[in-house]
């Protein structure tokens, strides 16, 4: 056997059916072979992490970019730069909050022409599904966008209106006959109501779990009607939970994620508007029923939804939870927040890299990414589990300083990221991912 471009060799390395002793083999970009960790192949380079553990790279489905006509928010070169250091080797960006909105391929080649050159880790794209669009869906699939996103009510964007229960299931019957996947921002807005007042409660308030519970049972019912594959995004509330295990048991096509906030902050820890988004933060209380979705794989994995602005949007100053800007910056913090409170729950790191890594990937259909596979690329991530680190927010690589977690002490410190094969630094190496239906 000729020798290998790189052998990453530790004695946890997280594969599919646990940790175990070994030496991660790369060639091409690929991983190649899966050696004994004491008897590792020939190379060009060998590293030994020891007991510091090797994940697959993180794959990040749910990332609000802002490029182009709102990159002072977020930009390509930013957002990638910190899913590298956070561990996150493929990152697919949404379709609102640019200008353009990718719901048109035009849109869409604008996108790409933005990004080109800055990526510093794997990108694709949803699409996008507005009243006006439903024309737009099928080139979009086979433009190579994994999927459309909608919203149920107002997304916070002008240009991103909501569809309404008829444009629904007209977008659902159209994605059904494609097998193309909608995901959902699930609230209903007949239930959604106005702030009392500018405070945190008096948000919390406005949107309530029931306006999220049905909202995500419109969306089961709407899929068992036409078939169509649908998914929630950003589950907050508990009680979405058993409906969704009713329905996914029954056979109908839907699946949902949660993210790191909802799992690991509560209500009653909001000091500021950093912690504001849509669906809002819940009780502590809840905490506990999403994280048993996720151990029963009702949830089906975490998710950042990174959606960053500049600080005289976000209300910093006034603190008036109604007009400041809904969205949770902790792209690059992810995996430490998670294996933090996994830890302390007594989930373990195979089930981790399951809700991070091999989760999102198989929803849009990566079946190279996600696992320390043979054959996979070598997106790799080398993860002291031990160590611990205070969140700096002004250290971080988000364009905006911004996070609630500034000031958090976290377990957990991501070494190095390799995407395929290679150490991820300044050089820009990432590369524009499409679905698996795009024709040629």
């Amino acid at each position: 056997m000729s020798e290998f471009d790189l052998v990453v060799r530790s004695r946890r390395v997280v594969v599919p059916d646990g940790e175990r002793a070994l030496a991660v083999a790369v060639r091409d970009g690929r991983i190649a072979a899966l050696a004994d960790y004491d008897e590792p192949p020939p190379a060009r380079e060998t590293v030994d992490l020891g007991e510091v553990a090797l994940l697959p790279g993180l794959v990040d489905t749910h990332v609000h970019v802002n490029e182009p006509g709102r990159t002072h928010w977020e930009g390509f070169a930013s957002a990638t730069r910190a899913a590298a250091a956070g561990g996150v080797t493929t990152i697919v960006d949404m379709p609102l909050n640019s200008l353009p909105p990718t719901t048109t391929v035009s849109a869409l080649e604008i996108k790409k022409k933005a990004a080109e050159g800055q990526c510093h880790v794997d990108v694709g794209f949803w699409g996008g599904a507005i009243p006006t669009n439903l024309d737009d869906l099928e080139p979009l699939l086979a433009a190579g966008v994994f999927g459309v996103k909608c919203f149920l009510s107002p997304s916070g964007v002008d240009e991103f209106p909501a569809l309404d229960p008829g444009r629904l299931i007209e977008a659902m019957r159209r994605l059904a006959t494609l097998d193309g996947l909608l995901i959902v921002h699930a609230e209903d807005p007949a239930t959604l109501t106005d702030p009392l007042g500018p405070t945190y409660p008096e948000f919390l308030d406005s949107r309530t779990q029931d306006a999220e519970l049905r909202a995500v049972e419109r969306v089961i019912d709407a899929a068992a009607l036409t078939g169509c594959r649908a998914h929630i995004v950003h589950i907050s509330a508990g009680s979405c939970v058993e409906p969704l295990r009713r329905a996914q048991q029954s056979g109908i096509r839907v699946t949902a994620e949660t993210c790191p906030h909802y799992l690991t902050l509560s209500a009653e820890d909001v000091t500021s508007p950093a912690f504001k988004c849509c669906p809002p933060i819940r009780e502590s209380t809840n905490r506990d029923t999403l994280w048993h979705g996720l151990a029963t794989g009702t949830l089906m994995g975490i998710v950042s939804d990174h959606s960053p602005c500049p600080a005289d949007l976000k209300g910093l100053t006034t603190h008036d939870y109604t007009s400041a800007w809904g969205g949770i910056a902790s792209l690059q913090l992810g995996l430490p927040i998670i294996w933090t409170e996994a830890l302390s729950r007594g989930y373990g790191l195979p089930d981790v890299a399951k809700w991070m890594s091999a989760a999102p990937a198989a929803l849009i259909g990566l079946p190279t990414k996600g696992t320390i596979t043979i054959g996979n690329d070598a997106d790799l991530v080398a993860f002291n589990p031990t160590g611990q680190f205070t969140v700096n927010a002004t250290k971080l690589h988000h364009k905006n300083p911004i996070t609630p977690y500034d000031g958090h002490n976290l377990t957990g410190l991501v070494q190095t990221t390799w995407l395929r094969g290679q150490t991820l630094n300044d050089h820009a190496q990432g590369q524009f991912l499409f679905a698996p239906h795009q024709q040629s």
